[in-house]
Protein backbone atom coordinates (compact mmCIF):
# COMPACT_ATOMS: atom_id res chain seq x y z
CA UNK A 1 0.00 0.00 0.00
CA UNK A 2 0.77 3.53 -0.99
CA UNK A 3 1.11 6.01 2.19
CA UNK A 4 2.38 9.04 -0.08
CA UNK A 5 0.71 12.43 1.18
CA UNK A 6 -2.29 13.12 -0.91
CA UNK A 7 -2.75 16.62 -2.21
CA UNK A 8 -6.00 18.56 -3.46
CA UNK A 9 -4.12 18.66 -7.17
CA UNK A 10 -4.57 14.45 -6.99
CA UNK A 11 -8.49 14.76 -5.57
CA UNK A 12 -9.11 17.09 -8.20
CA UNK A 13 -8.14 14.77 -10.67
CA UNK A 14 -9.61 11.45 -9.27
CA UNK A 15 -13.02 13.70 -8.75
CA UNK A 16 -12.75 15.09 -12.65
CA UNK A 17 -13.38 18.44 -10.21
CA UNK A 18 -12.39 22.31 -11.44
CA UNK A 19 -9.39 23.43 -8.52
CA UNK A 20 -9.43 27.01 -7.19
CA UNK A 21 -6.43 27.59 -4.89
CA UNK A 22 -2.90 25.84 -3.81
CA UNK A 23 -3.01 22.04 -5.48
CA UNK A 24 -0.12 21.36 -3.44
CA UNK A 25 -1.76 21.13 -0.23
CA UNK A 26 -1.83 17.78 1.75
CA UNK A 27 -5.49 16.37 2.46
CA UNK A 28 -5.59 14.17 5.48
CA UNK A 29 -9.17 13.35 5.77
CA UNK A 30 -12.52 14.30 4.24
CA UNK A 31 -15.53 14.52 5.91
CA UNK A 32 -19.41 15.54 5.27
CA UNK A 33 -19.88 16.02 8.83
CA UNK A 34 -18.54 19.82 10.11
CA UNK A 35 -18.04 19.28 13.40
CA UNK A 36 -15.07 16.72 11.94
CA UNK A 37 -13.70 18.92 9.87
CA UNK A 38 -10.59 19.76 11.63
CA UNK A 39 -6.86 20.54 10.48
CA UNK A 40 -5.92 18.83 7.08
CA UNK A 41 -9.50 18.01 6.30
CA UNK A 42 -11.70 18.30 2.71
CA UNK A 43 -14.87 19.52 3.57
CA UNK A 44 -17.44 18.04 1.32
CA UNK A 45 -20.42 20.66 0.90
CA UNK A 46 -23.74 18.27 0.33
CA UNK A 47 -27.44 20.70 -0.48
CA UNK A 48 -29.94 18.14 0.57
CA UNK A 49 -33.45 18.65 1.28
CA UNK A 50 -33.74 19.64 5.00
CA UNK A 51 -30.35 21.95 4.65
CA UNK A 52 -27.08 23.37 2.64
CA UNK A 53 -24.34 22.57 4.22
CA UNK A 54 -22.18 25.55 2.50
CA UNK A 55 -23.28 27.75 5.34
CA UNK A 56 -20.64 25.51 7.67
CA UNK A 57 -17.67 26.69 5.29
CA UNK A 58 -16.70 29.21 7.67
CA UNK A 59 -16.83 27.09 10.50
CA UNK A 60 -14.55 24.55 9.16
CA UNK A 61 -12.28 27.10 7.55
CA UNK A 62 -12.03 28.35 11.17
CA UNK A 63 -11.28 24.69 12.23
CA UNK A 64 -8.19 24.21 9.89
CA UNK A 65 -9.90 22.40 6.88
CA UNK A 66 -7.79 22.96 3.69
CA UNK A 67 -10.79 23.32 1.36
CA UNK A 68 -14.00 22.01 -0.13
CA UNK A 69 -15.52 20.04 -2.55
CA UNK A 70 -18.80 21.33 -4.36
CA UNK A 71 -21.15 21.76 -6.77
CA UNK A 72 -20.95 25.55 -6.68
CA UNK A 73 -18.75 27.04 -9.02
CA UNK A 74 -15.57 29.69 -9.16
CA UNK A 75 -17.15 32.18 -8.83
CA UNK A 76 -19.60 30.81 -5.48
CA UNK A 77 -16.06 30.04 -4.02
CA UNK A 78 -14.60 33.27 -4.36
CA UNK A 79 -18.08 34.40 -2.93
CA UNK A 80 -17.39 32.36 -0.03
CA UNK A 81 -14.08 33.65 0.91
CA UNK A 82 -14.78 37.31 0.45
CA UNK A 83 -17.27 36.74 2.62
CA UNK A 84 -14.84 35.33 5.20
CA UNK A 85 -12.07 37.96 4.46
CA UNK A 86 -14.51 40.84 5.43
CA UNK A 87 -16.88 39.32 7.97
CA UNK A 88 -14.85 37.40 9.82
CA UNK A 89 -11.35 38.20 9.61
CA UNK A 90 -10.19 34.71 8.19
CA UNK A 91 -7.71 34.62 5.81
CA UNK A 92 -8.03 31.98 2.82
CA UNK A 93 -4.53 31.64 2.53
CA UNK A 94 -3.96 28.00 2.55
CA UNK A 95 -7.43 27.26 1.19
CA UNK A 96 -8.99 25.78 -1.70
CA UNK A 97 -12.20 24.80 -3.37
CA UNK A 98 -13.05 22.28 -6.01
CA UNK A 99 -16.19 22.42 -7.99
CA UNK A 100 -17.49 18.92 -9.35
CA UNK A 101 -20.56 17.81 -10.72
CA UNK A 102 -21.85 15.63 -8.74
CA UNK A 103 -20.63 16.32 -4.56
CA UNK A 104 -21.84 12.38 -3.04
CA UNK A 105 -19.69 10.58 -6.07
CA UNK A 106 -16.60 13.16 -5.19
CA UNK A 107 -17.17 12.28 -1.70
CA UNK A 108 -16.59 8.89 -2.30
CA UNK A 109 -13.67 8.97 -4.92
CA UNK A 110 -11.80 11.75 -3.00
CA UNK A 111 -12.52 9.38 0.61
CA UNK A 112 -11.16 6.31 -1.18
CA UNK A 113 -7.86 8.05 -2.44
CA UNK A 114 -7.35 9.99 0.87
CA UNK A 115 -7.62 6.51 3.07
CA UNK A 116 -5.46 5.05 -0.06
CA UNK A 117 -8.13 2.58 -1.21
CA UNK A 118 -8.54 0.36 2.13
CA UNK A 119 -11.25 -2.09 0.05
CA UNK A 120 -8.43 -3.27 -1.59
CA UNK A 121 -6.52 -4.86 1.64
CA UNK A 122 -9.20 -6.69 2.82
CA UNK A 123 -11.57 -9.01 1.63
CA UNK A 124 -14.97 -6.86 1.52
CA UNK A 125 -18.80 -8.57 1.52
CA UNK A 126 -21.28 -6.44 0.42
CA UNK A 127 -25.11 -7.71 0.67
CA UNK A 128 -27.97 -6.46 -0.54
CA UNK A 129 -31.78 -7.38 -1.00
CA UNK A 130 -34.66 -6.47 0.68
CA UNK A 131 -34.41 -8.70 3.42
CA UNK A 132 -32.05 -10.92 5.19
CA UNK A 133 -29.31 -8.37 4.85
CA UNK A 134 -28.49 -7.81 8.97
CA UNK A 135 -28.51 -11.62 9.80
CA UNK A 136 -26.56 -12.86 6.81
CA UNK A 137 -24.25 -9.80 7.70
CA UNK A 138 -23.78 -11.75 11.10
CA UNK A 139 -23.51 -15.28 9.77
CA UNK A 140 -21.20 -13.92 7.34
CA UNK A 141 -18.75 -12.20 10.15
CA UNK A 142 -18.99 -14.92 12.42
CA UNK A 143 -16.64 -17.33 9.99
CA UNK A 144 -13.34 -14.90 10.10
CA UNK A 145 -13.99 -14.89 13.95
CA UNK A 146 -14.45 -18.60 14.31
CA UNK A 147 -11.13 -18.82 12.12
CA UNK A 148 -9.29 -16.72 14.67
CA UNK A 149 -9.70 -13.17 12.94
CA UNK A 150 -10.72 -10.07 13.60
CA UNK A 151 -13.63 -8.79 11.53
CA UNK A 152 -15.55 -5.40 10.61
CA UNK A 153 -19.67 -5.46 10.13
CA UNK A 154 -21.61 -2.67 9.85
CA UNK A 155 -25.01 -2.59 8.94
CA UNK A 156 -28.45 -2.28 10.58
CA UNK A 157 -27.61 -2.64 13.85
CA UNK A 158 -23.82 -2.00 14.99
CA UNK A 159 -20.93 -1.15 13.74
CA UNK A 160 -17.65 -3.55 14.60
CA UNK A 161 -14.21 -3.32 13.91
CA UNK A 162 -12.24 -6.13 15.82
CA UNK A 163 -13.17 -5.88 19.80
CA UNK A 164 -14.75 -2.20 19.31
CA UNK A 165 -18.12 -1.76 19.10
CA UNK A 166 -20.92 1.13 18.66
CA UNK A 167 -24.44 1.46 17.60
CA UNK A 168 -25.23 1.97 14.24
CA UNK A 169 -26.10 5.25 12.89
CA UNK A 170 -27.57 4.30 9.16
CA UNK A 171 -27.39 1.01 7.63
CA UNK A 172 -24.66 1.77 5.76
CA UNK A 173 -22.44 4.29 6.13
CA UNK A 174 -21.63 7.46 4.58
CA UNK A 175 -18.71 7.06 2.22
CA UNK A 176 -16.23 9.26 4.22
CA UNK A 177 -17.27 7.32 7.37
CA UNK A 178 -16.97 4.06 5.39
CA UNK A 179 -13.46 4.19 3.83
CA UNK A 180 -12.21 6.28 7.62
CA UNK A 181 -13.60 2.78 9.02
CA UNK A 182 -12.24 0.32 6.42
CA UNK A 183 -8.12 1.79 7.18
CA UNK A 184 -9.32 1.29 10.70
CA UNK A 185 -10.36 -2.09 10.15
CA UNK A 186 -6.95 -2.80 8.00
CA UNK A 187 -5.25 -1.35 10.88
CA UNK A 188 -6.39 -3.62 13.66
CA UNK A 189 -5.15 -6.25 11.08
CA UNK A 190 -9.05 -7.38 9.91
CA UNK A 191 -9.14 -9.79 6.47
CA UNK A 192 -12.66 -9.12 5.92
CA UNK A 193 -15.02 -6.65 5.95
CA UNK A 194 -18.43 -7.65 5.73
CA UNK A 195 -21.33 -4.69 4.89
CA UNK A 196 -25.17 -3.96 4.06
CA UNK A 197 -25.55 -2.07 1.05
CA UNK A 198 -28.97 -0.55 1.20
CA UNK A 199 -30.34 0.66 -2.29
CA UNK A 200 -30.51 4.47 -1.06
CA UNK A 201 -27.39 4.23 0.31
CA UNK A 202 -26.13 3.15 -3.23
CA UNK A 203 -27.97 5.97 -5.04
CA UNK A 204 -26.18 8.48 -2.85
CA UNK A 205 -22.72 7.00 -4.12
CA UNK A 206 -21.90 5.82 -0.45
CA UNK A 207 -20.69 2.57 -1.90
CA UNK A 208 -18.74 3.98 -4.73
CA UNK A 209 -14.76 3.31 -5.11
CA UNK A 210 -15.46 -0.15 -2.84
CA UNK A 211 -13.71 -2.62 -4.35
CA UNK A 212 -15.40 -6.01 -3.23
CA UNK A 213 -14.35 -9.48 -2.92
CA UNK A 214 -18.39 -10.49 -2.93
CA UNK A 215 -21.05 -9.57 -3.70
CA UNK A 216 -24.93 -11.15 -1.64
CA UNK A 217 -28.20 -10.76 -3.79
CA UNK A 218 -30.79 -12.08 -1.23
CA UNK A 219 -33.91 -10.76 -2.93
CA UNK A 220 -36.67 -8.20 -4.08
CA UNK A 221 -39.70 -7.81 -2.61
CA UNK A 222 -41.77 -4.36 -2.02
CA UNK A 223 -40.21 -2.10 0.08
CA UNK A 224 -39.05 2.05 0.27
CA UNK A 225 -41.17 3.16 -2.58
CA UNK A 226 -41.52 5.87 -1.25
CA UNK A 227 -38.35 7.05 -2.22
CA UNK A 228 -37.98 4.70 -5.54
CA UNK A 229 -41.66 5.43 -7.17
CA UNK A 230 -41.18 2.03 -8.35
CA UNK A 231 -40.10 -1.43 -8.43
CA UNK A 232 -38.24 -0.89 -11.81
CA UNK A 233 -36.02 2.02 -9.86
CA UNK A 234 -35.58 -0.29 -6.59
CA UNK A 235 -34.14 -3.28 -8.96
CA UNK A 236 -31.63 -0.99 -10.87
CA UNK A 237 -30.76 0.54 -7.83
CA UNK A 238 -29.69 -2.93 -6.50
CA UNK A 239 -28.11 -3.91 -8.99
CA UNK A 240 -25.29 -1.16 -8.93
CA UNK A 241 -23.46 -3.46 -6.41
CA UNK A 242 -23.39 -5.74 -9.25
CA UNK A 243 -22.91 -4.20 -12.39
CA UNK A 244 -19.75 -1.77 -12.25
CA UNK A 245 -21.74 1.76 -11.74
CA UNK A 246 -20.00 1.39 -8.40
CA UNK A 247 -17.12 1.52 -10.26
CA UNK A 248 -16.03 -2.18 -10.31
CA UNK A 249 -17.42 -5.04 -10.28
CA UNK A 250 -17.13 -7.97 -7.50
CA UNK A 251 -14.90 -10.88 -7.97
CA UNK A 252 -17.87 -13.16 -7.24
CA UNK A 253 -21.65 -12.70 -6.63
CA UNK A 254 -23.46 -14.80 -4.62
CA UNK A 255 -26.82 -15.03 -5.33
CA UNK A 256 -30.58 -16.39 -4.76
CA UNK A 257 -31.83 -18.43 -7.56
CA UNK A 258 -35.38 -19.39 -5.93
CA UNK A 259 -36.15 -15.37 -5.92
CA UNK A 260 -36.63 -14.12 -9.69
CA UNK A 261 -34.66 -11.26 -10.04
CA UNK A 262 -32.10 -13.38 -8.74
CA UNK A 263 -32.22 -15.88 -11.59
CA UNK A 264 -32.54 -13.12 -14.07
CA UNK A 265 -29.03 -11.48 -12.62
CA UNK A 266 -27.69 -14.76 -12.30
CA UNK A 267 -28.16 -15.22 -15.74
CA UNK A 268 -27.20 -11.81 -17.21
CA UNK A 269 -23.76 -11.86 -14.79
CA UNK A 270 -23.02 -15.38 -16.23
CA UNK A 271 -23.15 -14.18 -19.76
CA UNK A 272 -21.12 -12.14 -19.34
CA UNK A 273 -18.24 -14.21 -18.10
CA UNK A 274 -18.15 -13.21 -14.56
CA UNK A 275 -17.96 -16.10 -11.12
CA UNK A 276 -21.02 -16.31 -9.88
CA UNK A 277 -22.02 -18.37 -7.15
CA UNK A 278 -26.17 -19.26 -6.47
CA UNK A 279 -27.76 -20.67 -3.49
CA UNK A 280 -31.33 -22.24 -2.94
CA UNK A 281 -34.25 -23.85 -1.29
CA UNK A 282 -36.28 -25.37 -4.18
CA UNK A 283 -34.29 -24.29 -7.48
CA UNK A 284 -30.84 -26.16 -8.07
CA UNK A 285 -28.07 -24.21 -7.19
CA UNK A 286 -24.61 -24.34 -6.06
CA UNK A 287 -25.30 -24.29 -2.26
CA UNK A 288 -28.40 -26.12 -1.84
CA UNK A 289 -30.24 -27.19 1.57
CA UNK A 290 -32.84 -29.90 1.76
CA UNK A 291 -34.94 -31.80 3.90
CA UNK A 292 -35.01 -29.17 6.32
CA UNK A 293 -37.05 -29.17 9.97
CA UNK A 294 -37.77 -26.39 12.20
CA UNK A 295 -38.48 -25.95 15.90
CA UNK A 296 -38.77 -23.30 17.96
CA UNK A 297 -34.73 -24.21 19.39
CA UNK A 298 -34.01 -24.12 15.54
CA UNK A 299 -33.42 -26.19 12.25
CA UNK A 300 -31.94 -28.59 10.89
CA UNK A 301 -31.48 -29.93 6.90
CA UNK A 302 -29.01 -31.47 4.61
CA UNK A 303 -26.05 -28.98 3.17
CA UNK A 304 -25.25 -29.55 -0.33
CA UNK A 305 -21.86 -27.60 -1.77
CA UNK A 306 -19.69 -28.35 -4.34
CA UNK A 307 -16.99 -29.22 -1.73
CA UNK A 308 -19.54 -31.63 0.69
CA UNK A 309 -22.50 -33.24 1.62
CA UNK A 310 -23.35 -32.95 5.04
CA UNK A 311 -26.10 -32.23 7.90
CA UNK A 312 -26.20 -28.98 9.15
CA UNK A 313 -27.76 -27.83 12.43
CA UNK A 314 -28.25 -24.24 13.23
CA UNK A 315 -29.72 -22.09 16.00
CA UNK A 316 -31.54 -19.97 13.88
CA UNK A 317 -35.72 -20.77 13.16
CA UNK A 318 -37.38 -20.80 10.10
CA UNK A 319 -37.24 -21.32 6.16
CA UNK A 320 -35.79 -17.14 6.10
CA UNK A 321 -32.78 -17.86 8.12
CA UNK A 322 -31.93 -21.30 5.74
CA UNK A 323 -31.62 -18.68 2.97
CA UNK A 324 -29.30 -16.13 5.15
CA UNK A 325 -27.43 -19.36 6.13
CA UNK A 326 -27.10 -20.49 2.40
CA UNK A 327 -25.53 -17.17 1.44
CA UNK A 328 -23.23 -17.00 4.18
CA UNK A 329 -21.88 -20.43 3.39
CA UNK A 330 -21.48 -19.62 -0.23
CA UNK A 331 -19.93 -16.40 0.71
CA UNK A 332 -17.19 -18.31 3.32
CA UNK A 333 -16.62 -20.81 0.34
CA UNK A 334 -16.02 -17.76 -2.02
CA UNK A 335 -13.63 -16.19 0.10
CA UNK A 336 -11.72 -19.21 0.46
CA UNK A 337 -12.81 -20.10 3.97
CA UNK A 338 -12.35 -24.17 4.92
CA UNK A 339 -15.90 -25.87 4.48
CA UNK A 340 -15.55 -27.25 8.48
CA UNK A 341 -14.64 -23.89 9.58
CA UNK A 342 -17.49 -22.04 8.18
CA UNK A 343 -19.93 -24.65 9.50
CA UNK A 344 -18.63 -24.81 12.92
CA UNK A 345 -19.10 -21.13 12.62
CA UNK A 346 -22.29 -20.60 11.45
CA UNK A 347 -23.90 -23.90 13.91
CA UNK A 348 -22.89 -21.75 16.83
CA UNK A 349 -24.37 -18.14 15.00
CA UNK A 350 -27.11 -17.10 16.69
CA UNK A 351 -27.58 -14.02 14.16
CA UNK A 352 -28.74 -10.69 14.52
CA UNK A 353 -30.45 -8.82 17.43
CA UNK A 354 -34.42 -8.16 16.52
CA UNK A 355 -34.42 -11.40 14.41
CA UNK A 356 -36.90 -14.07 15.52
CA UNK A 357 -35.57 -13.43 18.87
CA UNK A 358 -37.50 -15.57 21.41
CA UNK A 359 -38.20 -13.45 24.71
CA UNK A 360 -37.45 -16.07 27.59
CA UNK A 361 -39.88 -16.85 30.45
CA UNK A 362 -40.87 -19.63 32.05
CA UNK A 363 -44.36 -20.01 30.38
CA UNK A 364 -45.73 -22.19 27.86
CA UNK A 365 -46.21 -20.22 25.34
CA UNK A 366 -43.71 -18.32 23.06
CA UNK A 367 -42.85 -14.81 22.81
CA UNK A 368 -41.02 -13.16 20.03
CA UNK A 369 -39.85 -10.10 19.00
CA UNK A 370 -39.01 -9.52 14.77
CA UNK A 371 -37.78 -6.64 12.75
CA UNK A 372 -40.49 -7.54 10.01
CA UNK A 373 -41.91 -3.73 8.81
CA UNK A 374 -43.01 -4.70 5.11
CA UNK A 375 -45.58 -7.50 3.74
CA UNK A 376 -43.17 -9.85 2.49
CA UNK A 377 -41.33 -9.64 5.87
CA UNK A 378 -43.91 -9.90 7.81
CA UNK A 379 -45.30 -13.20 5.55
CA UNK A 380 -41.85 -14.84 5.66
CA UNK A 381 -41.81 -14.67 9.83
CA UNK A 382 -45.06 -15.79 10.02
CA UNK A 383 -44.62 -18.93 8.21
CA UNK A 384 -41.77 -19.22 10.33
CA UNK A 385 -44.22 -18.98 13.47
CA UNK A 386 -46.70 -21.49 12.15
CA UNK A 387 -44.31 -23.81 10.92
CA UNK A 388 -43.19 -24.12 15.22
CA UNK A 389 -46.40 -23.07 16.88
CA UNK A 390 -49.13 -25.47 17.30
CA UNK A 391 -51.45 -22.95 19.11
CA UNK A 392 -52.62 -19.79 18.13
CA UNK A 393 -50.20 -16.76 16.66
CA UNK A 394 -51.02 -13.67 18.22
CA UNK A 395 -49.31 -10.68 15.73
CA UNK A 396 -48.98 -7.11 17.53
CA UNK A 397 -47.46 -4.67 14.58
CA UNK A 398 -47.73 -1.73 13.04
CA UNK A 399 -46.73 0.83 10.10
CA UNK A 400 -44.18 3.45 10.21
CA UNK A 401 -44.89 7.45 9.53
CA UNK A 402 -43.80 9.73 7.10
CA UNK A 403 -42.72 6.15 5.08
CA UNK A 404 -44.46 4.14 2.12
CA UNK A 405 -47.92 4.30 2.41
CA UNK A 406 -48.37 1.83 -0.23
CA UNK A 407 -47.81 -1.32 1.89
CA UNK A 408 -49.74 -0.58 4.95
CA UNK A 409 -53.19 -2.52 3.40
CA UNK A 410 -50.77 -5.20 1.81
CA UNK A 411 -48.91 -5.57 5.75
CA UNK A 412 -52.50 -5.69 7.22
CA UNK A 413 -52.94 -8.66 4.84
CA UNK A 414 -50.05 -10.71 5.52
CA UNK A 415 -50.87 -10.47 9.27
CA UNK A 416 -54.60 -11.46 8.82
CA UNK A 417 -53.42 -13.99 6.43
CA UNK A 418 -51.63 -16.16 8.82
CA UNK A 419 -52.02 -14.79 12.38
CA UNK A 420 -55.30 -16.05 14.27
CA UNK A 421 -55.76 -12.73 15.81
CA UNK A 422 -53.97 -9.10 14.95
CA UNK A 423 -53.64 -6.53 17.48
CA UNK A 424 -52.82 -3.17 15.10
CA UNK A 425 -50.76 -0.61 17.33
CA UNK A 426 -47.98 1.78 16.08
CA UNK A 427 -44.47 1.61 15.12
CA UNK A 428 -42.61 4.75 14.67
CA UNK A 429 -45.63 7.36 13.68
CA UNK A 430 -43.68 10.25 13.22
CA UNK A 431 -45.70 13.32 12.05
CA UNK A 432 -48.64 11.34 10.64
CA UNK A 433 -51.64 10.88 12.70
CA UNK A 434 -51.37 7.44 14.65
CA UNK A 435 -54.97 6.75 14.15
CA UNK A 436 -54.74 7.44 10.14
CA UNK A 437 -51.47 4.94 9.92
CA UNK A 438 -53.83 2.25 11.73
CA UNK A 439 -57.18 3.02 9.44
CA UNK A 440 -54.55 2.61 6.42
CA UNK A 441 -53.47 -0.91 7.39
CA UNK A 442 -57.17 -1.86 8.74
CA UNK A 443 -58.30 -2.19 5.36
CA UNK A 444 -55.88 -4.86 4.86
CA UNK A 445 -56.67 -7.29 7.95
CA UNK A 446 -60.60 -6.58 7.41
CA UNK A 447 -59.42 -8.29 4.01
CA UNK A 448 -58.80 -11.75 6.16
CA UNK A 449 -61.92 -11.73 8.01
CA UNK A 450 -59.41 -12.64 11.48
CA UNK A 451 -60.03 -10.58 14.62
CA UNK A 452 -58.52 -7.76 15.51
CA UNK A 453 -58.36 -4.75 18.00
CA UNK A 454 -56.73 -1.65 17.38
CA UNK A 455 -54.59 -0.10 20.33
CA UNK A 456 -52.68 2.75 19.16
CA UNK A 457 -50.12 2.61 22.17
CA UNK A 458 -47.71 0.30 21.94
CA UNK A 459 -47.10 -0.96 25.34
CA UNK A 460 -50.99 -1.52 25.76
CA UNK A 461 -50.47 -3.47 23.04
CA UNK A 462 -47.88 -6.02 23.55
CA UNK A 463 -49.39 -5.82 27.37
CA UNK A 464 -52.53 -6.91 25.88
CA UNK A 465 -51.31 -9.39 23.34
CA UNK A 466 -49.14 -11.08 26.05
CA UNK A 467 -52.45 -11.42 28.50
CA UNK A 468 -53.80 -13.49 25.76
CA UNK A 469 -51.51 -15.86 25.19
CA UNK A 470 -52.84 -19.66 26.15
CA UNK A 471 -50.48 -23.17 26.11
CA UNK A 472 -48.61 -23.66 22.76
CA UNK A 473 -49.31 -19.82 21.44
CA UNK A 474 -47.10 -17.74 19.85
CA UNK A 475 -47.16 -13.74 20.28
CA UNK A 476 -45.07 -12.09 17.38
CA UNK A 477 -44.54 -8.39 18.00
CA UNK A 478 -43.11 -7.43 14.38
CA UNK A 479 -41.58 -4.16 13.45
CA UNK A 480 -39.07 -2.90 15.76
CA UNK A 481 -36.58 -5.98 16.07
CA UNK A 482 -33.32 -4.75 17.63
CA UNK A 483 -34.77 -0.92 17.98
CA UNK A 484 -35.02 0.65 21.39
CA UNK A 485 -36.73 3.52 20.18
CA UNK A 486 -39.85 5.19 19.05
CA UNK A 487 -40.79 8.37 17.05
CA UNK A 488 -43.63 10.28 18.27
CA UNK A 489 -44.02 13.69 16.05
CA UNK A 490 -40.47 15.16 16.12
CA UNK A 491 -39.36 13.46 19.34
CA UNK A 492 -37.62 10.32 20.25
CA UNK A 493 -39.03 8.15 23.11
CA UNK A 494 -36.98 4.94 24.41
CA UNK A 495 -38.96 1.95 23.88
CA UNK A 496 -37.90 -1.69 23.17
CA UNK A 497 -40.27 -4.03 22.70
CA UNK A 498 -38.59 -7.24 24.64
CA UNK A 499 -38.22 -4.68 27.20
CA UNK A 500 -41.77 -4.52 27.37
CA UNK A 501 -42.45 -8.05 26.48
CA UNK A 502 -40.42 -9.04 30.06
CA UNK A 503 -42.44 -5.52 31.49
CA UNK A 504 -46.18 -7.50 30.66
CA UNK A 505 -44.60 -11.47 31.19
CA UNK A 506 -43.90 -10.12 34.90
CA UNK A 507 -46.94 -8.30 34.80
CA UNK A 508 -48.66 -11.71 33.89
CA UNK A 509 -46.54 -13.77 36.85
CA UNK A 510 -47.33 -11.44 39.21
CA UNK A 511 -43.91 -11.13 40.19
CA UNK A 512 -42.04 -8.09 40.21
CA UNK A 513 -39.91 -6.29 37.15
CA UNK A 514 -36.97 -4.50 39.33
Amino acid sequence: MTTEPVTLKQIAEVTGGELSGDGTIVVTDVSHDSRRAGPGSLFVAVRGGLFDAHKFVPQVISQGAVGVISELDASAAELQLAELQSGRGLAPAGFAWIQVENVRRAMALAAAEVHHHPSRELQLVGITGTNGKTTTAYLIASIPEAAGEPVLMTGTVEYRIGSERRKADRTTPEATDMERMLRRGVDVDCKTAVMEASSQAMDFHRCDALEYAVAVFSNLTRDHLDYHKTMENYWYAKQRLFDGRLGSRPRTSVINVDDGYGVELAERLKREGLQVVTYALKAEADVTARNAEFSLEGMRFTLNTPRAVRDFRSPLVGPPHIYNTLAAIASGLALGYDLEVITGALEKCTGAPGRFERVPHDGDFAVVVDYAHSDDALLNVLRTAREVTTGKIITVFGCGGDRDGSKRAPMGEAAGSLSDVVILTSDNPRTEDPEKILADAEIGIQKTGKPYRKIADRREAIHEAIAQARSNDLVLIAGKGHEDYQIIGREVFHFDDKEIAREALAERAGTPTG
